[in-house]
């Protein structure tokens, strides 16, 4: 059984491309309204006139603590409350840890981990007072399965994975349910990082997914009856042997 969420208040977190802007579209079809959070202001002006009446555009760089901190009274004030919070922003970094850029690691972790846990941190007190919602994290089936070509990125959706597990069961008791959706390859941006060899490959045995596809499967765990939660929710191309 489906539990509608019409009239629902989303935010979303890279939201102007890929999978953020995906997940908006199919959450304002089922009635929702949905604030699309992401630091490229033109992008999300775009998206929300294409989307309609129900989005609503709201800048921050999740990479600035103080932009992040500030965010639940702008979400309150754009479209008047906040059920269901997807920190889906996120960056991909690969390759051999002896030849990798430490610094491009940086700025992955710090996008990965620290901005998303700190954006979780800024909304989860409005939920916990209202004894209800639902927080989504975009993982990866590379925090399930270590992924050898990633080591860096695996890292980083291990540490996203310890966080929905631990934080779930503190935050339970408050009606407020925490899950993952973990997703195998999917056409976004972020592989425009892969080695061209590797894309090639990829699109010739169909073993990646399209955003649409991810978004679907968020909105079944947001669907859920209210006493059950989808902690953690794998989907991949058939073509992937994980």
């Amino acid at each position: 059984m489906s539990v509608s969420i019409a009239g629902k208040v989303a935010a979303i977190t890279g939201a102007a491309s890929g999978i953020g802007l995906e997940c908006a579209r199919v959450l304002i079809e089922e009635g929702a309204k949905v604030v699309l959070i992401d630091r490229a202001e033109d992008r999300l002006a775009a998206c929300c006139a294409e989307l309609g009446a129900n989005a609503f555009p709201l800048a921050v760089d999740l990479l600035k603590p103080a932009e992040v901190s500030a965010m639940l009274p702008k979400i309150l004030a754009l479209a008047g409350g906040l059920d269901i919070f997807h920190a889906n922003a996120g960056a991909y970094v690969g390759g051999e840890v002896v030849e990798g850029n430490p610094d491009e690691w940086d700025r992955m972790l710090n996008l990965n981990i620290n901005a998303a846990f700190r954006s979780v941190h800024a909304v989860l007190p409005h939920m916990v007072a209202q004894k209800s919602g639902d927080i989504i994290f975009t993982s990866s089936i590379a925090g399930i399965v270590p992924v050898v070509w990633e080591p860096i990125y695996t890292a980083s959706k291990f540490a996203v994975q310890a966080f929905v597990h631990t934080t779930r069961r503190q935050v339970a008791k408050h009606g407020v349910r925490v899950g993952a959706v973990a997703p195998g390859p999917v056409v976004t941006a972020l592989l425009d990082d892969w080695p061209k060899a590797k894309m090639e490959e990829a699109l010739a045995s169909g073993s990646l997914m399209q955003p649409r596809e991810v978004a679907e499967s968020v909105l079944f765990m947001l669907t859920r009856p209210r006493n059950v939660t989808i902690r953690d929710l794998v989907i991949l191309p058939n073509a992937v042997d994980l």
